[in-house]
């Protein structure tokens, strides 16, 4: 089957038609800024003109001829053709290549020189121009449109997200454009155009970045036991007082999320909507809610009620902002999740925000410096706000022969949030238990090639709140959880409607680090974003067995996944560890964010370069062994000598795109076998 990777066929000469249209477009531009640039030049001091525009050009992206596993419910396949393999060939890929060496310099200066991964000083900025003599202009403006925008037909209108150097002038006007929103957190506006306007769009010096408004679709109670939250709440630290945003599909008023009893008054101080044309908050997808009562869910159904067992969150006694960004089935827009991050940003001081969970993502398309909700998400961080994000649902992606590397979501590609992947307790309370999930996404993140996740969470098959009448509960009725009878040996709807249901994802493992996150502040109010995450980091729990061989509930394939960093990042979050730690990291804004991994064609080898100014460079109290574990940054040198992975240009190029351009969130319905 020929498809693309939208998958949609193809016709003969119509990639040529579209790209040479494009071409033509821009070089109209040219022609006309040959009379006048919009100021996009300057004199330099010879006199020639100097391209004031963005100095690192992106390539287009690279299609794969064999299209991903479409997301159904945020990231799997469900009765189509997905592109995943078993796990004997898996092994049979590791096994035809030898092995290398995975170096750990302490600094980036001792990386190698022909390294693919970008560094902090090599990527633009989207505040300031940026000369480079050496790129003719055509270059300039391409390199200011998204990837995703490049190919489609120049005479349909699309939703662009513009972002601007400084704020917005006469830019739109001078088009013959309007905005239809605003989004002062990034400094951009929501705007709607033909594609063929785009390349004159570009032209203005101004104009930092120009990308589609991307489509985004949202991706219990062993997993308290399972990350110690039990003996912390034992202690008294149950998150009272702080607020934890969830932007999702919306939130219901169910029993578990009130302060005390059915009667009692709800937890959710604040609801609002950003779905276009429907004020409501409510959860008709069931994903928000689900998320919700990982969080903050105080499990009182499940104990007034006969349930098979008691189903209470990480937080029970924390604020709930419920921010809803996806529709009735899932669907969002980055538009819609940028808003709800400035509401979120703007009620700070009101709920005492401290967490904002994101358990939704989309594929990545250009470097996490353009890209707009990565942009966001860093207002939030900067903002004092601890940004939790799903690593997304693709570790079982396989195209072409990258063993489900390189397919973390956006905005988890981000290096200053907390990005976290899926692990499987296997039905047990047990932290020993746990292993890594088939379906969890790795790193290294595409394009910049940072290391993620930066931690697991336990997010197999977990019992949490569930939206009554969601479109989840109606699609998939075999995972909801009744009462019981007396003896619990019999649940079924005869004993009462179900008021919990079981999914799994990575969606529901960040759920639990934004739980363990309102801990924490709870517990030390004053922790900066960066200190929690280092703290997080360093305590996680690191003894993950190096193989595990993970069976997918859905389609019976089993796979042979390695504990390394880019699936386990620095280990599975640790409540107790880390409320019992002191270690303080320093305050100041991206200290710990994550580090690069970089790939050295000639020797063979991979290297974790941590950026100057970050703690990892401390090998004392912050170095790698110690915040990602011996066995986990060394692992075994079978997956470091996979010259498919590691060598491939789909993995360290920087035309990398995956999957599609819907957000969703990254649940998983089925999961792993237990």
């Amino acid at each position: 089957m020929d498809r693309t990777a939208h998958g949609n066929p193809t016709k003969n000469g119509e990639g040529l038609l579209k790209t040479t249209t494009w071409g033509t477009l821009i070089a109209l531009s040219l022609l006309a800024a040959a009379f006048g640039f919009r100021s996009s030049f300057s004199s330099s001091p010879d006199g020639s003109a100097t391209p004031q525009a963005e100095a690192r050009q992106e390539s287009a992206p690279r299609q794969s001829t064999q299209s991903v596993a479409e997301p159904s419910l945020e990231g799997r396949s469900l009765g189509k053709e997905s592109g995943l393999s078993s796990a004997s060939s898996n092994q049979d890929r590791r096994n035809g290549f030898s092995s290398a060496n995975l170096q750990m310099p302490a600094a980036a200066s001792t990386a190698p020189s022909n390294l693919a991964a970008k560094q902090d000083a090599q990527v633009p900025s989207l505040s300031s121009p940026a000369s480079n003599n050496n790129q003719d202009p055509q270059s300039l403006i391409a390199a200011k449109i998204a990837p995703d925008l490049k190919g489609i037909d120049p005479h349909k209108p699309v939703n662009v997200i513009i972002q601007y150097r400084q704020s917005p002038s006469s830019e739109l006007a001078s088009e013959g454009l309007t905005a239809k929103a605003e989004l002062p957190l990034i400094r951009a506006q929501l705007v709607t155009a033909s594609a063929a306007s785009l390349a004159s769009l570009a032209t203005h010096a101004n104009v930092a970045y120009i990308s589609p408004d991307r489509p985004v679709k949202g991706a219990t109670n062993q997993d308290v036991s399972a990350v110690n939250a039990d003996l912390a709440q034992a202690s008294g630290w149950v998150g009272s007082g702080i607020g934890v945003a969830v932007v999702d599909s919306g939130i219901n008023g169910v029993d578990d999320l009130n302060s005390g009893t059915w009667n009692s008054p709800s937890r959710i101080v604040y609801s609002q909507s950003f779905v276009s044309g429907d004020n409501s908050s409510s959860d008709a997808y069931g994903h928000g809610t689900h998320v919700a009562g990982i969080i903050a869910g105080n499990g009182y159904a499940s104990n007034y009620y006969n349930y098979p067992g008691v189903y209470g969150g990480v937080a029970p006694n924390a604020k709930v902002i419920n921010l809803r960004a996806l529709d009735a089935n899932g669907n969002g827009t980055d538009s819609t999740v940028i808003n709800a991050i400035q509401k979120a940003i703007s009620l700070k001081s009101t709920y005492n925000i401290g967490v904002l969970n994101l358990s939704l993502g989309r594929a990545v398309y250009e470097t996490y410096s353009q890209d707009p909700l990565c942009q966001a998400v860093e207002s939030a961080w900067q903002a004092g706000i601890v940004v939790v994000v799903s690593a997304g649902n693709q570790g079982e992606n396989d195209w072409p022969n990258t063993d489900g590397y390189a397919t973390i979501n956006a905005p988890g590609n981000d290096p200053y949030v907390i990005t976290v992947g899926a692990s499987n307790t296997h039905g047990t309370g047990s932290q020993s238990a746990q292993t890594v999930t088939s379906y969890s996404s790795k790193g290294p993140t595409a394009i910049d090639h940072f290391v993620k996740p930066d931690l697991v969470a336990p997010g197999n098959s977990i019992v949490s709140t569930e939206s009554y009448n969601s479109s989840l509960e109606s699609s998939y009725p075999n995972l909801a959880i009744y009462p019981c009878n007396g003896g619990l040996n019999n649940c079924s709807s005869q004993f009462g409607r179900s008021q919990y249901m079981r999914l799994s994802g990575s969606s529901m493992a960040a759920a639990v680090v934004s739980g363990v996150s309102a801990l924490m502040l709870e517990q030390s109010p004053s922790l900066t974003p960066d200190q929690v995450k280092a703290r997080l980091m360093k305590t996680a729990w690191k003894n993950f067995p190096s193989y595990t061989l993970a069976t997918n509930l859905l389609s019976g394939v089993s796979f042979n996944v390695e504990a390394d960093i880019f699936a386990v990042g620095a280990g599975s979050v640790d409540a107790s560890a880390a409320l019992a730690n002191t270690d303080l990291a320093s305050s100041s804004y991206g200290s710990a964010k994550s580090p690069a991994a970089t790939y050295n064609s000639v020797t063979n080898t991979v290297s974790i370069v941590a950026n100057s100014s970050t703690i990892w460079n401390n090998s004392v109290v912050w170095g790698n062994s110690v915040v990602w574990g011996n066995s986990v940054v060394w692992g075994n040198s079978v997956v470091w000598g996979n010259s498919v992975v590691w060598g491939n240009s789909v993995v360290w190029g920087n035309s990398v795109v995956w999957g599609n351009s819907v957000v969703w969130g990254d649940t998983s319905p089925y999961g792993d076998k237990q």
